[in-house]
């Protein structure tokens, strides 16, 4: 029967995720409950001017106020406002325990993380597509997503609570190294599009 404890001082904390899902589910949970608060400001005067409306391209009210803004029948952000606060209990949950999550834990989290991306995707087409407005706060939520979904799942691709071939572990633990990069690369393909659509920059800058 292996040693438990001697497993336990092997296993190496992912200090450098921890820290990352902390700040991450600090930065979402501030941008859900911005979101929250605006929502509720427009509920009680449907023409009030939000600080998040800055111009026709770049606002939050014609967001909140769509369909999409609500896709379960109740307003996006209290999904971002329960959604975050798990986010940073990981993280803290990483920087506290020595011992490992169980691997259902990983994947339970790691599925999460997903439908996140999932709703992030679409919130990004109908935003640039449909609604046509950048809402700088669901932005933000997009910006800590995307490298949230990618950190998380390549982490337990290398891991192996993701189950995937020896080789395939060592190419994604490799691949880990690199989501800042992936990141941006996100990020850019994500302006492109809007720019496709939306023209913001002529619209924004010129």
């Amino acid at each position: 029967m292996p040693d438990s404890s001697a497993e336990a001082v092997a296993y190496r904390r992912p200090t450098a995720l921890a820290v990352f899902l902390i700040v991450a589910g600090l930065i979402g949970l501030w941008a859900a409950f911005m979101l929250t608060v605006d929502k509720f400001t427009i509920l009680e005067n449907p023409k009030a001017q939000l600080s998040c409306n800055f111009s026709v391209l770049v606002g939050c009210s014609k967001n909140l106020a769509s369909w999409q803004g609500s896709l379960l029948g109740f307003p996006n952000p209290i999904l971002g406002l329960g959604g975050w606060t798990a986010t940073i209990a990981v993280g803290a949950g990483l920087l506290a325990n020595r011992a490992r999550f169980a691997r259902w834990y990983w994947l339970a989290f790691n599925a999460g993380v997903v439908l996140a991306l999932a709703l992030v995707i679409f919130l990004i087409t109908a935003s640039v597509t449909d609604l046509r407005v950048l809402c700088p706060w669901c932005m933000v939520t997009w910006s800590v997503t995307i490298p949230t979904f990618w950190a998380v799942t390549l982490y337990n691709l290398k891991e192996g609570h993701l189950p995937v071939p020896p080789r395939a572990r060592r190419f994604f633990a490799s691949l880990y190294g690199w989501v800042p990069l992936i990141t941006v690369v996100c990020y850019v393909v994500v302006a492109i599009i809007a720019q496709i659509e939306l023209d913001w920059i002529h619209r924004a800058f010129v």
